[in-house]
């Protein structure tokens, strides 16, 4: 009889093509799926998944993890929640090139990191010179989760530009300077780089003391630069991850028109974001109808990255990326000091532009600006806590505007506050899911890390599922893994004979409601507790290469420092 390493027995077990789910056993040996069937013999280790889901580990193709591996590359809290699969190197922003000085003047202001946190991980770490030895430096790293990559053009443009004049907007990149870019994206394709991110919106600021109110650097590019770069992609069947500027909706003909493929080969191209705005009730058909006639008319590969659960977001003070949406935002956003900041807060010529740029209901943007739609969590003043700035403005006789910016002047960080702008509705939700359009993606787990937690948003969505019966639970699962895995051309995804053994098994019984409650948690290597996700009755286990690192609220001995498991997954 064969002895296997381990068998998941008698679980639900869902294949991650679509096809209906079957009761069966799923036999591992040497990190691989060895059978899939009925009464299979006995292993070392036996997990009993009766009543419970047996499914591919998931995918998450949107992270800022590319810090966090260097220092703590369990990637814990994408594990405990059934993820086995990761993308990083979104948004322009990849640590391959770019010095560490450079590297924490991109992450910090951009995706809410602590500026010492990024710098110091990438000048402790960095064992690498090109996208091979990057490539060959995670995997030698005791890694969790398997960690696929996109290559940042920030990082290269700063690498052969310079940060000064990759930053302004007088300066083009020489033909030589292109042909560096050029040859640098070709490398890291041919180390297996997933693709390519980029960047537009006109939100995204350096952090630091050299140009801190410049924009990142992808988006002092032309369109002629992208291109340049976009046919390497498209030559090799390789990936374009972007963020449009939502100042200027009109460039996304453009990013439709470089993912044509009517008498050339289509671009997969990747954008951020499907989302039911509260601030444009519109967004939402109009993004699906877009991409829907892209792709059938134009010939084009374009999907829309979309967050399958309610956009919930908490700031300290106005420490919040939306504030960048409008320019008194922006100003105090580029004051670090908290004296400083304070003293601009409270000033009234200030008061007004910022009354001002909150009443304005016309133009893009993502935040709906309703103070009475914005809840106090956290304050030294106890009893304003559960009300909303609005509130307390109608009791004080004020305007909500000064009511948020006179507590912050009062308490800075010590008042929290929390807000939903974006996919507040269910039936738009099932919509937006079922799409073909959008793929389920946009967590940005490892960053914002006071902001937001979308670790777990695959558990959600098939808690949704199974609640509320919007599609088949099969369905859910192939669009949180088979089908992402496919479309960037990953070695995952799949329960089969032969496939890696990244496995997740899902207990509904913990479908409680309990997934979408706050928590916090300590973050390995910093002094942040960040915000995090909890749902530990949901997720019975998960799998990288065979190896059990997750049980029931559990991670395994040697997990993240000993415990080898995940892989630097090249592209097919």
């Amino acid at each position: 009889m064969t002895r296997y390493d381990l068998v998941i027995r008698g679980g639900l077990v869902f294949d991650g093509a679509g096809s209906p789910p079957r009761i069966a056993d799923v036999a591992i040996t040497g990190g691989t799926v060895a059978a899939v069937g009925r009464w299979l013999p006995e292993g070392a280790r036996t997990i009993d998944a009766t009543g419970k889901w047996v499914i591919p580990g998931m995918l998450d193709v949107h992270t800022h993890y590319d810090a966090e591996v260097l220092g703590s590359p369990g990637l814990g809290e994408s594990i405990r929640h059934g993820v086995t699969t990761v993308v990083f190197g979104n948004c322009s922003l990849s640590t391959v090139y770019a010095e560490a000085e450079d590297c924490a003047d991109m992450f910090a202001r951009v995706e809410a990191l602590p500026w010492d946190a990024v710098h110091a991980a990438v000048k402790e770490h960095r064992d690498w010179t090109d996208p091979k030895s990057y490539a060959a430096s995670l995997a030698a790293r005791p890694l969790g989760a398997n960690v696929a990559a996109l290559l940042g053009h920030s990082d290269i443009r700063v690498a052969v530009m310079g940060l000064a004049r990759a930053v302004d907007e007088r300066v083009a990149p020489t033909t030589a300077e292109l042909k560096a870019m050029r040859r640098m994206l070709t490398d890291a394709l041919d180390a297996g780089f997933l693709g390519l991110s980029t960047i537009r919106s006109s939100f995204s600021k350096l952090e630091g003391t050299r140009y801190p109110t410049r924009r990142l650097p992808s988006t002092y590019a032309s369109w002629r630069e992208y291109a340049a770069l976009n046919a390497i992609l498209r030559q090799r069947g390789r990936v374009h991850q972007s963020t449009p500027n939502l100042t200027s909706r009109a460039e996304l003909v453009r990013y439709f028109a470089q993912s044509a493929g009517r008498g050339r080969s289509p671009l997969k191209t990747t954008l951020i974001a499907a989302a039911d705005v509260k601030a444009d009730r519109t967004t939402a058909r109009a993004a699906v109808g877009a991409a829907w006639l892209a792709n059938r008319l134009g010939g084009a590969r374009f999907r829309w990255q979309h967050l399958p659960v309610p956009f919930e977001v908490y700031a300290d003070g106005v420490d919040l990326v939306v504030f960048e949406e409008f320019g008194s935002g922006v100003a105090a956003l580029n004051i670090r000091d908290v004296m400083r900041r304070g003293e601009l807060l409270a000033d009234e010529t200030y008061r007004r532009r910022f009354r001002k740029d909150l009443a304005k209901r016309f133009g893009p943007r993502v935040w709906h600006r309703d103070l009475h739609d914005a809840q106090i969590v956290a304050c030294p003043e106890t009893a304003l806590v559960g009300k909303s700035f609005g509130q307390v403005a109608d009791e004080r006789g004020i305007h909500p505007a000064d009511a948020l910016l006179d507590l912050t002047v009062a308490h800075g960080t010590a008042l929290r506050w929390r807000t939903v702008i974006a996919n507040d509705r269910d039936d738009v939700l099932d919509r937006l899911q079922r799409s073909e359009q959008v793929q389920v993606g946009f967590a940005d787990s490892g960053a914002h890390l006071r902001n937001m937690a979308f670790y777990n948003f695959g558990v959600r969505l098939l808690e949704r599922v199974h609640q509320r019966g919007f599609m088949p639970i099969e369905r859910a699962v192939h669009r949180l893994t088979g089908e992402l895995a496919d479309w960037y051309g990953l070695d995952a995804g799949y329960v089969r004979a032969g496939a890696r053994a990244d496995i997740a098994v899902i207990d509904p019984a913990g479908f409680d409601g309990s997934s979408a409650a706050y928590a916090e948690a300590p973050m390995p290597g910093i002094e942040v507790r960040r915000m995090v996700n909890r749902n530990d009755r949901a997720v019975a286990a998960t799998l990288v290469a065979g190896q059990v690192l997750f049980e029931y609220g559990e991670f395994a001995d040697g997990f993240g420092s000993t415990l080898h498991a995940g892989t630097f997954l090249p592209a097919r």
